[in-house]
């Protein structure tokens, strides 16, 4: 129809039809409007290459911009390239550092990123930094420049900065829309920054310091939920609910809820008082809830549409009761514990399921058998779940045939993580080469996918199939998959959009994986933890080129029987190797420990 506005990935294609090579044969005001249409990152680049006007007004109309790996580029290159940014995202250390795989002086310091864009992006609303480290001067540099303007503060998985830091954000930022901080590491100097955030914030609308080690005070709350009418999600670290419920009486338009913790369980009279506000519809936390305290959900569980049951103490039976009753439910996240009958009581009820994550519980040797997760229930899902885009899961057994069903059912899956647990001696059907074959050539979605097996779950030919069928994936992570380099290579050859590829526990050689990078003309960024890796990282040198850094983390033969304070390896017991396409050169923060092998 006339009024249909063009599909971003047509638009490049739709208007260089008229356009020359000047980029003169459309006016300057429709192409700032056009351009206001297209959001994918990846369409707006292949539009700015369509000629040199273009080019500039995707610098002058680009709002967002989100930097993959903060080694890739300089600021000053950035602040160059879109001087009139509104919101900047940020990544800094690889995903691994939130498994304890990376040290804590590896880097992804963002000192100079605040230095140098808080004050000349004059534009910016919203910032959003993960995995960074990020100190108290960082953030008062940031609040100094920005914070009379400031929307939104995103510090996701960072570390270094204490309550001292919120003080001032709170104090200073007055037109803070969302605050989030969840599992950060930061310096509990005091609850004064929440009270603070009450007093002087009237239009907060999202609040999480979720997983953190923050005390707060009950009647901060209070006061944040009254001057602040517009408060919809809050996410805290554990506070016993009984001490919540003057907060929930007075957040009336809360609909997200997660971190209220049964610290007395079994006493059902110290928390039948607690009343949910009317919109409630994400309920999380719920730490140590137990059989006697789900009753307090019954009432409103058929609003609810994520429920997220991780750190409670229900058993199998009691998480069917509790599913039983929540028929609209859009986003489920538990631990396996739940196990195949609780799935297949899920695929029963929630036939409007988005999300499932299963995490994994704790390995107890008693555990009930029932409480396993096996292809029995993600059949028992792929069938009865049909609207699910997104599955992670912890498995205990799964067969070809299991995801095969995923493949057949699940069409628009477009992120699927699985890892198979070694919990059981023996898998019932492996090699799993033709169900990860099945699974990729249906879910033609699948942009995210991640696969962590056991030696001996996928040959060298289930490896050649992801490769294969994996064309419009753009990050990857496996594990103990393939036999032989042979497979690696097989796989390269077939990842044409790959971007980013994570590899941990393989079998593969130093030079198969040099050649394997040079074979995935779209990858950007590459991890590798546990190979068959030399002294020195020298045949990495293989795939040096232009713009491609290359880091080697060699192993620490001191640490090789050193644990650390959980029981697991040290993480310097392998060698590592991240590899990145940067604009930046080398970069000048590299700890003793690392050698950079190119550019040299």
């Amino acid at each position: 129809m006339g009024g249909e506005v063009p599909e971003p990935r047509r638009l490049s294609r739709a208007l260089s039809s008229v356009c020359d090579g000047s980029g003169g044969g459309v006016p300057e005001e429709a192409l700032h409007l056009v351009f206001g249409y297209v959001e994918d990152p990846r369409d707006r680049e292949a539009a700015s290459l369509v000629c040199r006007r273009w080019h500039r007004i995707d610098a002058l109309s680009r709002r967002h911009v989100t930097v993959g790996f903060c080694y890739a580029v300089e600021p000053a290159r950035l602040l160059a390239r879109f001087p009139r940014l509104e919101s900047l995202a940020l990544k800094g250390k690889p995903r691994a550092a939130m498994y304890g795989l990376i040290p804590e002086d590896w880097g992804a310091y963002a000192a100079p990123w605040v230095a140098q864009l808080a004050a000349p992006l004059q534009c910016l609303k919203a910032v959003h930094l993960r995995r960074m480290t990020v100190t108290d001067d960082d953030i008062a540099v940031l609040v100094q420049a920005r914070g009379y303007m400031l929307q939104v503060l995103k510090l996701d998985k960072c570390s270094d900065f204490s309550t001292d830091a919120l003080r001032l954000v709170a104090r200073s930022c007055r037109s803070l829309r969302t605050l989030f901080l969840e599992e950060c590491i930061i310096g509990d100097k005091g609850s004064e920054w929440l009270h603070e955030l009450a007093v002087n914030n009237s239009v907060l609308v999202t609040l999480n310091f979720y997983m953190t080690d923050l005390k707060v005070e009950p009647s901060d709350l209070e006061l944040l939920a009254k001057n602040c009418k517009s408060l919809i999600s809050l996410k805290m670290s554990d506070c016993d609910l009984s001490d919540m419920i003057g907060f929930l009486q007075t957040s009336k338009a809360l609909q997200e809820f997660a971190g209220g913790a049964f610290s007395e369980a079994g006493e059902y009279t110290k928390y039948e008082k607690v009343n949910f506000p009317p919109r409630l519809c994400f309920l999380g936390g719920l730490t140590f809830m137990g059989k006697n305290e789900m009753p307090i959900i019954f009432p409103f569980s058929a609003n609810l549409k994520k429920l997220d049951l991780q750190y409670t103490l229900l058993t199998t039976e009691d998480h069917c009761q509790l599913i039983a009753k929540c028929p609209n439910l859009l986003v489920l996240e538990v631990r396996n514990v739940i196990g195949d009958r609780g799935l297949e009581v899920v695929a029963d009820t929630c036939k409007k399921l988005r999300r499932l994550r299963i995490e994994r519980g704790e390995d107890d040797l008693d555990q009930e058998e029932q409480g396993r997760v096996s292809q029995i229930g993600l059949t028992a899902i792929a069938v009865g779940c049909r609207e699910l885009e997104y599955i992670a899961a912890y498995v205990s057994d799964i067969t070809n045939g299991a995801l095969e069903s995923i493949g057949t059912f699940c069409k628009n899956l477009y992120d699927f993580r699985l890892v198979l647990l070694d919990q059981q001696m023996e898998i019932t059907d492996l090699p799993l080469d033709n169900g990860v074959r099945a699974l990729l050539r249906n879910c033609t979605k699948l942009r995210r996918f991640a696969f962590y097996l056991r030696p001996g779950a996928l040959s060298d030919v289930g490896l050649g199939y992801i490769g294969q069928y994996s064309g419009n994936i753009q990050y990857m992570l496996l594990g103990n998959v393939g036999e032989s380099d042979n497979g690696l290579i097989q796989f390269a050859m077939g990842c044409t959009n790959l971007r980013k590829l994570e590899l941990r526990s393989c079998c593969f050689s130093e030079r198969a994986l040099a050649v394997a990078v040079l074979q995935m003309p779209s990858l950007r960024y590459i991890w590798v933890q546990g190979y068959r890796a030399s002294p020195t990282g020298q045949d990495l040198l293989l795939m040096a080129r232009p713009f491609w850094n290359i880091e080697f983390a060699p192993p620490s033969p001191e640490s090789v029987c050193r644990m650390m304070a959980d029981g697991q390896p040290c993480v310097d017991t392998q060698a590592q190797v991240l590899a990145y396409y940067s604009l930046a050169g080398r970069r000048p923060d590299c700890p003793q420990w690392l050698v950079t092998l190119h550019p040299a």
